[in-house]
């Protein structure tokens, strides 16, 4: 019986061999897991976050002055998520084999980069989370993960996955799923573009892309461009009366 086996890849003069370490070996059979099992499909949308941009830079200095953390534009877009999951909840679902499981909590896995590793903590019931309560997660997950404190529960139960790309300058990218959940959500770089108003005016705005990688055997597109649009209808309209901080 014929076997495939990886290559053997030989190192030449003034190469560098690095080891691979239980974390990177885990991340990469999880990798190879996810595309070699799941069949992807991946969905677009601009989406003009001027009113945010304006009401977010309006109020992140007595924020952090009050609150003693940062006010991100990522808590927005976590917030933004956790709503739209509430709305559709079969985004919120993981594959169990024989069948979908589709989750009453949302739990939302994030992405967090230390100088050589990804780690991905999650943010139980976002949900129920303000978008203080969610600012000061992603700030305490950040610590933890940098301090090299995370421990498994910290990492454990993510329902949706949601990277923030745009803080590596990205505009535009397509994200593996993180297995068993059934779609992440990349959110890329704002960034100042020319649009077409109505009456034909330009004017500069500011617009970010959402890029959303889907697992087909859970979901079609029906169902995550409505996703999609809801996400992107509580952006364009986020201000201090249609999102509180509280």
């Amino acid at each position: 019986m014929k076997t495939t086996t990886e290559p053997v890849q030989v190192s030449a003069v003034g190469d560098i061999e690095i080891p691979v370490t239980s974390i990177r070996r885990a991340i990469a059979n999880n990798m190879v897991r996810s595309k070699t099992e799941i069949p992807h499909a991946w969905m677009m949308m601009e989406v003009d976050v001027t009113n945010l941009v304006s009401y977010r830079d309006g109020i992140k200095s007595e924020f952090k002055e009050t609150e003693g953390f940062n006010l991100t534009y990522f808590a927005f877009f976590i917030k933004a998520v956790s709503i739209a999951l509430k709305e559709y909840p079969i985004m919120n679902s993981v594959w169990a084999g024989d069948k979908i499981i589709q989750k009453k909590a949302i739990n939302l896995s994030i992405a967090v980069a230390t100088e050589d590793s990804l780690f991905v903590p999650v943010i139980k019931n976002a949900d129920e989370k303000s978008i203080k309560g969610i600012a000061k997660e992603i700030n305490e997950l950040s610590k933890i993960v940098r301090s090299g404190k995370l421990r498994s529960e910290h990492i454990e139960g993510g329902t949706f996955t949601v990277n923030n790309t745009g803080s590596f300058g990205s505009v535009q990218s397509m994200g593996i799923i993180n297995y068993p959940q059934a779609a992440i959500l990349q959110v890329e770089s704002i960034v100042k573009k020319p649009v077409i108003l109505n009456g034909g005016m330009f004017a500069a705005r500011d617009i970010v892309n959402l890029c959303l990688s889907i697992d087909h055997r859970v979901l079609d597109g029906l169902v995550a461009g409505r996703f999609l649009n809801r996400v992107k209808s509580i952006l364009e309209n986020a201000d201090a009366n249609n999102m509180s901080i509280y």
